[in-house]
C-alpha cells in the first residue's frame, strides 16, 4: 500500500551483510572478490540508514581480511553511513579484522573476540617418505624457492624467515586495530598476544562496545518500523549443483580446524 501513497514516510532500512565462515581466496571462503558485489549493494541500494555486519568467523587469510575491511570502510566514508558489527560465535583473528571495519562492535555474552596474532601450521613428512623408500627430488633456481619444504627437515633459517614475515603481518593487524579502536583501547595492556576474550570481557579491554543483538539494537536506534535487507554473495552454478564436492570437502576440513582452535 505504501508504494501507492508516496506521501507516507518509508520505514528506515538497515542493510545486513553476513560474514560467516573461514576467510580465504577461492569459491568457498569469505573473500573480497566473492563479497564485492554484495557489499556494494548493501551500501548503495535502497538508501539505507546504516549497515550491519553479522560476523561469525574464526579467521583465515590476512590479505582477504584486509581487502574486505578496506572495501567496507571506503564505502562507509563515501556514503557517510554508520557501520555496526554484530558478533555471533566468534570474531577471531581475521574475523576480528573484519569487525574493526565497523564503527562499533556488539557481541553476545558468549562471543569469542580477539586472537590478534598470526599463525602458520603444517606437517613434517621427511621421515615418513624415508620409511616408504621415496626419494625427494627438488631442483630450484633461487635459494629460497624450496622454503619450508614439508618433505625435508626443517631449517632454522627457514623458520626465522617465516617469523619475520609473520611479524610484518602482525604489525599490520595491530595498526589496523589501533587505527579503528583508537581511544577505546586501555593503556598498558598487551592485547596482541593472540589471546581471546569472551563477551563482556571484550568490553573491559576495549575490543568491543556493547552486549546485544541485531534486531533489538537497530530497533532501539532507528525505531520499531526499521526494515532489514540482507545482502549476500550469489552462488555460482558449480556450487548450486554440487559439482565441486572434492573442493568443498577440503575447505570444510580446513574450516573445521580453524573453529577447533576456539573449542567450537
Amino acid at each position: 500500500m505504501r508504494r501507492f501513497l508516496p506521501f507516507l514516510k518509508k520505514p528506515p532500512v538497515v542493510s545486513v551483510i553476513r560474514l560467516s565462515g573461514m576467510i580465504a581466496a577461492g569459491q568457498r571462503g569469505l573473500n573480497d572478490a566473492g563479497l564485492a558485489e554484495a557489499i556494494e549493494r548493501a551500501f548503495k541500494k535502497g538508501k539505507p540508514v546504516a549497515v550491519a555486519l553479522v560476523i561469525n568467523s574464526p579467521g583465515g587469510s590476512p590479505a582477504q581480511s584486509s581487502l574486505i575491511a578496506a572495501r567496507i570502510r571506503r564505502l562507509a566514508e563515501e556514503k557517510e553511513l554508520p557501520v555496526t558489527a554484530f558478533v555471533e560465535d566468534a570474531a577471531a583473528s581475521g574475523g576480528y579484522w573484519l569487525a574493526c571495519a565497523a564503527d562499533d562492535i556488539i557481541v553476545d555474552e558468549n562471543s569469542i573476540i580477539g586472537s590478534i596474532g598470526v599463525i602458520s601450521a603444517g606437517f613434517g613428512l621427511h621421515e615418513a617418505i624415508g620409511k616408504l623408500g621415496v626419494e625427494r627430488r627438488v631442483h630450484t633456481a633461487g635459494q629460497s624457492k624450496s622454503f619450508l619444504d614439508p618433505f625435508r627437515p626443517e631449517k632454522e633459517e627457514d623458520v626465522a624467515r617465516l617469523r619475520a614475515l609473520q611479524d610484518q603481518i602482525h604489525a599490520n593487524f595491530i595498526d589496523h586495530v589501533k587505527a579503528r579502536r583508537g581511544m577505546r583501547l586501555p593503556d598498558g595492556q598487551d592485547l596482541y598476544t593472540g589471546d581471546v576474550w569472551i563477551g563482556r570481557q571484550s568490553l573491559e579491554v576495549g575490543l568491543a562496545d556493547e552486549v546485544g543483538h541485531l534486531v533489538p539494537t537497530m530497533k532501539a536506534r532507528y525505531g520499531d518500523l526499521v526494515k532489514f535487507v540482507s545482502h549476500g554473495p550469489r552462488r555460482g552454478l558449480l556450487r548450486r549443483f554440487g559439482l565441486s564436492i572434492a573442493a568443498e570437502a577440503a575447505s570444510e576440513l580446513e574450516e573445521r580446524s580453524l573453529w577447533a582452535r576456539y573449542g567450537l
